[in-house]
């Protein structure tokens, strides 16, 4: 029950000039979530809700534990009753929409696939064979809750995220070779599995293949030939090998310890031959359950034909006439494809790998509002990668073709913030959605293909290389008494644009900066004035759609808005972007105003129609905030790109905290930034409530009310330009450091890079080099332990990796010979603080360590957060002692846990709790979310008595670059930034 302490009906207005929003009327089940009913109901389907709570966890988890960061998406929530050919039907997502993508780097060898040689091995990698994905053909085909229960369930692909990074771990040291590469060419195991995998790698070079079935991995002997070679369980690829190179390539997968199966070879004739010895006869006769020409197999099939029909129906207008701006601006705020995302972006680990530049999160107060996400393209490097999403779904049940060219454009918008050198280098990716058969849907969706396509991405000078396609967004299903619902999601495009950057330093945030004397803000309104509010937030949270919704009407203004976004970005006149869309004007301003923590005077003026559209409309466009005193260079460049009719004065930052809306002299809005901000997050913190700890959820909420909070910020006691590494560099010695890992750990490229910018040798040893005595830890000075997820973290944060050295003598004794050595350091972060911790009984003076469990929060945590240096002999943190500074974590299970409660004031007394978590006062919190996991005393770093071995949660070594810092209070850091400091001090301790 949410009670809105102002308005008392559509039109009404609050008695006071500001007033806000109370949110202490919100009740929060206790014993049970809402989508558990009483046990005697009838089986459902799962609930909105439930989907929205708990189905990102599952996509996040993946992500985060294969290491891959997550920086850019979009929520959609829909569901209408809309006429339709003289009748009603309930349009939405009942089905619900989950997206994955990405962008990676290839080398220019690796391009193309190679010329596979006779004889040359097939190779199977990774998971082994299941009884699942069967079905996922058949279910991909049919709307949701129209077949058999039995074929849901076998349409289920797996994710097993610690078996795929196995396998990324061996391609690694495969492509890392260059030139030597054993892998000849390599092919993902997805739709059909084997079955279409293998015929598709060898075809390739038109080659023929002989494949003995029983050398697949299986892990359910009773499958049947069709099973084995049909399933479609994932976390496999099947790649070719030279037969000369393959005892090479079953070292690699030996030492990632990545399943691998060589299943076969590539021959001349242009067979597919499967055979399989289970089968065969007494006599010695093979029983091939596949024999064929491959000709046969990749023949050209007969096009298919639809014949499909238009069918319209008459939509009525929006109203709006009876809208208040006040009610507008309580229930737009709250509409969850407008308000805070916060819920779903900090489950998600936004800083592995040490490339990230651009996350979603914005400014001192890490507000999630980001237009772009932006990564550099290695460690060394200022170039790199865009990319950003765009969609707008609803819009398709007024016209599907605008709905598409809407989607394009909002992609173009969001990757505009990013320095990008032309338009033509933009790549586009579209996935496609629709009912097929749904009458009238199909031509709807071959009216939209034809004019994104066909018309406006040609006219851009843009290509949509690749894509995928979902032709089942319908759910049917029958309730308790047997009556019959469906509902169909509009014919959906999503599209994920990719882009070269030059300099990923020059990308642009909402966050409003400069004084609010000297700076003004301007809306490029590229729907030159139409206000059309068709599909828009406002018109769904009154029920409604409209029939006129906003379109791209002039492809040549949307490439000229872009490129003059470039050229402005380039020559250093925009302070902050932000592009409008869901929410129109009024929630791109107060995003930016969130961000920065400012108020806002808006100004209408020069802005044709009803105050209620032009603020509500989201037709394409985006606001900029410029100097005052570069209005005249701003508006030279503008009229060069005629976008000067559509470029119009809104208003200025404040400093009185209000923002304030005005058209021709009245004041038409007026309100705290304070409660408009509570209003935006208070959709967040319900579900943040629902699913997590409510108590964290409340305290984060909270936040938003002081007004004494600074934000994000540094107090150093050292200069991060001064590099204390120096002369050691320059002797020329890099002393060996062992940067080691377990299967599931994802974190060691950037802790290798760090440590390389510092002066040492950073060497890759995986726990199985140690076992199989490749390598030992005596010819190492170093030891760094990396973050991920050791074991999946099924047996508890870092405890299975201590295992494998506490329960082996030869490596228990070679770890404990390592950490008494007086000449060595090591140092544990994320994963590697909870291994090491784990093994204090080998470490000298580590005997008072906590060990680590899951958050308070109960969520895994990916942030940032404020940090204090403590006093202590850690050799890592020599000289950074007093010191505040921001820095990354990501992790669920990050909470110290002291096994007597004396120990934590032992090991603060001792000077062994190096690191503390702090409010943005610089206080210690165990407040979330300054502390995310909830640890005694904000405790998360600890050393031993002589300083040697160091563990923390925090992750400094993605962050050692300036560039990798999404936010930071200073532009004169250089190259790097101050958590390079702990790095080089390890490497004037080892001398």
């Amino acid at each position: 029950e949410i009670r809105d302490e102002g308005a008392t009906g559509r039109g009404a207005k609050p008695k006071a000039g500001i007033t806000g929003f109370s949110v202490s009327h919100l009740r929060l089940p206790e014993a049970r979530r809402p989508w558990e009913d009483d046990e005697r109901a009838p089986t459902r389907i799962a609930t909105p809700l439930q989907i929205m709570l708990e189905g990102p966890i599952g996509g996040a988890s993946f992500n985060n534990e294969f290491g891959r960061p997550n920086l850019c998406g979009y929520f959609r929530s829909f569901e209408q009753w809309v006429p339709r050919a003289r009748r009603r039907e309930k349009r939405g997502y009942h089905k619900p929409i989950m997206l994955a993508g990405g962008l990676g780097n290839i080398r220019a060898e690796h391009v193309r696939k190679g010329e596979i040689p006779d004889s040359a091995r097939v190779v199977v990698l990774g998971g082994p064979a299941m009884l699942i994905g069967l079905g996922g053909g058949a279910a991909s085909s049919v709307a949701t809750g129209s077949s058999s229960e039995q074929l849901d369930f076998a349409s289920v692909q797996r994710g097993n995220a610690e078996m795929q990074r196995r396998c990324q771990e061996v391609i690694d040291q495969c492509w890392a070779l260059g030139e030597d590469n054993p892998i000849i060419t390599i092919h993902d195991v997805g739709a059909g599995g084997l079955s279409n995998a293998v015929p598709e790698l060898v075809n390739d070079s038109r080659r023929g293949g002989r494949i003995q079935l029983r050398d697949v991995l299986n892990d359910d002997p009773g499958m049947t030939p069709m099973q084995i070679w049909c399933n479609e369980a994932q976390e496999r690829y099947v790649l070719v090998v030279a037969a000369d190179r393959v005892a090479e390539f079953e070292a690699l997968c030996r030492r990632e310890r990545c399943l691998y199966s060589v299943v076969g070879r590539a021959t001349q004739d242009r067979r597919l031959v499967l055979e399989d010895r289970y089968f065969a006869d007494q006599g010695g006769h093979r029983a091939t359950p596949i024999d064929m020409d491959m000709a046969t197999l990749f023949a050209k099939p007969p096009k298919m034909l639809r014949d499909v029909t238009r069918v319209g129906g008459a939509l009525p207008p929006f109203d709006a006439s009876s809208i208040s701006v006040w009610e507008a601006v309580d229930r737009v705020l709250r509409f969850p494809s407008v308000a805070d995302k916060t819920f779903l972006i900090t489950i998600g680990d936004r800083s592995v790998t040490g490339l990230v530049c651009r996350d979603q999160m914005v400014g001192p107060w890490q507000v999630p509002v980001a237009d772009v996400a932006v990564t550099a393209a290695g460690y060394t490097a200022h170039q790199g990668e865009a990319m950003a999403v765009g969609e707008r779904t609803p819009l398709a049940v007024i016209d599907a073709p605008a709905s598409g060219r809407m989607a394009v454009g909002e992609t173009l918008t969001n990757l505009a913030a990013a320095p990008i050198r032309n338009l033509e280098a933009v790549k586009l990716s579209a996935n496609w959605m629709a009912a097929a058969n749904h009458p009238g849907d199909d031509a709807a969706l071959f009216d939209t293909v034809s004019a994104v396509g066909m018309e406006l991405c040609p006219a851009l000078g843009i290509s949509i290389p690749v894509g995928k396609d979902s032709m089942s967004m319908k759910t049917v299903w029958s309730d308790e008494r047997g009556e019959q619902h469906a509902v169909t999601a509009p014919v959906s495009l999503i599209v994920s644009a990719f882009a070269p950057v030059d300099d990923v330093r020059k990308t642009l945030t909402p966050v409003l900066r400069g004084g609010a004397a000297d700076t003004e803000l301007y809306l490029f309104d590229l729907g030159s004035g139409k206000n059309r509010l068709g599909g828009s937030a406002l018109a769904q949270v009154y029920g409604e759609l409209g029939n006129a919704c906003p379109d791209v009407d002039d492809a040549g203004q949307l490439r000229r808005f872009f490129l003059t976004i470039q050229t402005l970005n380039a020559s250093g006149l925009l302070l902050a972007y932000h592009d409008r869309s869901d929410g129109g004007l009024w929630a791109t301003l107060c995003e930016m105003a969130f961000a920065a923590r400012a108020g806002l005077r808006v100004a209408l003026d020069s802005l044709a129609g009803d105050p209620l559209a032009v603020l509500f409309n989201e037709e394409l466009g985006a606001v900029v905030q410029i100097r005052a005193q570069d209005l005249a260079a701003v508006l030279e460049i503008v009229e060069r790109f005629d976008l000067d009719g559509c470029f119009h004065a809104v208003g200025a930052p404040t400093d009185d905290g209000v923002v304030r809306v005005e058209h021709h002299g009245s004041i038409v809005f007026e309100d705290l930034r304070v409660n408009l901000h509570r209003a935006w997050s208070e959709t967040t913190w319900c579900m943040q409530a629902l699913r997590d700890h409510p108590q964290c959820a409340q305290q984060e909420y909270d936040r938003i009310l002081d007004a004494g909070d600074a934000g994000l910020h540094t107090a150093l006691q050292f200069d991060p330009q001064d590099d204390v590494a120096a002369p050691f560099i320059g002797s020329g010695v890099r002393p060996a450091l062992a940067i080691l890992r377990e299967q599931g750990v994802n974190g060691q490229v950037e802790m290798a890079a760090a440590f390389h910018h510092a002066g040492f040798q950073a060497v890759d040893v995986t726990m199985s080099d140690l076992v199989d005595g490749r390598v030992s830890l005596e010819q190492f000075r170093g030891l760094a332990a990396c973050g991920g997820f050791s074991f999946g973290d099924v047996l508890g944060a870092g405890e299975g990796w201590a295992k494998s050295v506490l329960f082996n003598a030869a490596l228990r004794d070679q770890f404990e010979a390592f950490f008494h050595r007086a000449d060595t350091f090591a140092l544990g972060v994320c994963n590697g603080c909870q291994m090491l911790s784990n093994l204090r009984s080998l470490i000298p003076g580590a005997g008072e360590w906590p060990h680590f469990v899951r958050n308070l929060s109960e969520q895994f945590e990916a942030r940032w957060v404020m940090v204090e240096i403590l006093d202590g002999p850690s050799v890592l943190f020599n000289g950074m002692q007093g010191s505040r500074l921001p820095v990354v974590v990501a992790h669920g299970e990050g909470r110290a846990e002291f096994s007597k409660s004396d120990y934590a004031e032992a090991v603060a007394g001792g000077g062994r709790s190096v690191m503390r978590f702090v409010d943005n006062a610089g206080a210690p919190s165990e407040r979330y979310p300054y502390n995310p996991n909830g640890s005694p005393g904000g405790v998360t770093g600890l050393t031993t008595a002589d300083g040697r071995v160091t563990i923390m949660m925090p992750h400094p070594e993605r962050i050692f670059r300036s560039a990798s810092n999404t936010w930071t209070s200073s532009h004169d850091w250089g190259e790097f930034g101050p958590w390079m400091r702990l790095f080089r001090n390890a490497r004037a301790w080892v001398g």
